[in-house]
C-alpha cells in the first residue's frame, strides 16, 4: 500500500478559496487514486475583526477596493465553481464575515481526538453553506456537538482560552515563513502551492510527487 501524501493546509474558516482548493484537491485525489492526508493549520484573514463581524460586501469593498459589481461577479464565479465541487455557497444580501480565532482554538483542541479534519469541514459547511456566525460560541459548540465531540469540554476550552497562545504561535510560524495568502498547501513538507489551483493542476502535482516518492534514491 502506498503511503498517503501528507498535505499541510494553511487556511481560514471564512476563506472561500480554502474550501474550493481543498475540494479540488480531494477530487484530484479521487480521480488519480493517489491518497492524501490533510493536516490543517490556522491562518486568520482578519485577525482584528470585531466580534460581531462585518457586512461581507462592505468588507470586500473596504479591504480590496472592489466595486459592488465586481463583488457580485466574484460571488457568482465562486458559486459556479462551488457547484461543480458540491459546495452550495449561500451568499446573500445579509452575508457577513467573522472573526475566527475561537474556531481555530477548537480545531487545535480537536487534534487530541484525531478530529481536526472533520471539524474543519463542519465549520466550512456551517459558514459557507448554512450562513452561520462562526464567531458565536453557541454556534461553534453546536458544530462541535454535531460531529460527536464533547460540547461541555469545547465550551471550557473557549472559556479558559487554554489553546489561544498555541494558535497564535502556529499562526506566527507560518506568517514568519512567508505565508501571506491562503490556502497554502505544502506537499510532503517539500512542495508548496498557493491558492485554489484547480483539479487538473492538483492531479498533476499528486502524480509528480507520487512518482518521485517511488523513484529509488
Amino acid at each position: 500500500m502506498t503511503t498517503p501524501i501528507r498535505v499541510d493546509i494553511i487556511s481560514d474558516v471564512v476563506c472561500p478559496w480554502c474550501i474550493v482548493g481543498y475540494r479540488q484537491l480531494k477530487q484530484a485525489s479521487q480521480e488519480t487514486g493517489i491518497e492524501v492526508e490533510p493536516y490543517w493549520h490556522p491562518f486568520e484573514l482578519n485577525p482584528d475583526m470585531v466580534p460581531e463581524g462585518e457586512d461581507l460586501r462592505e468588507h470586500v469593498a473596504r479591504k480590496y477596493g472592489s466595486t459592488a459589481e465586481q463583488s457580485a461577479q466574484a460571488r457568482q464565479t465562486l458559486q459556479g465553481i462551488g457547484a461543480s465541487l458540491g459546495i452550495a455557497f449561500a451568499f446573500g444580501d445579509n452575508s457577513r464575515i467573522y472573526n475566527t480565532f475561537e474556531a481555530h482554538q477548537l480545531l487545535h483542541w480537536a487534534q487530541d481526538f484525531g478530529r481536526t479534519h472533520d471539524l474543519k469541514q463542519a465549520f466550512l459547511t456551517a459558514y459557507f453553506e448554512d450562513g452561520k456566525n462562526v464567531s458565536d460560541r453557541d454556534t461553534l459548540i453546536g458544530v462541535v456537538e454535531s460531529i460527536g465531540l464533547d460540547a461541555a469540554e469545547a465550551r471550557s476550552v473557549l472559556q479558559d482560552a487554554r489553546f489561544a497562545e498555541a494558535v497564535r504561535e502556529k499562526e506566527h510560524f507560518w506568517t514568519s515563513r512567508g505565508v501571506s495568502g491562503v490556502p497554502t498547501m505544502i506537499f510532503n513538507a517539500k512542495h508548496a502551492t498557493s491558492g485554489a489551483q484547480g483539479v487538473e493542476t492538483f492531479s498533476n502535482i499528486l502524480r509528480q510527487i507520487s512518482a518521485m516518492s517511488q523513484t529509488p534514491a
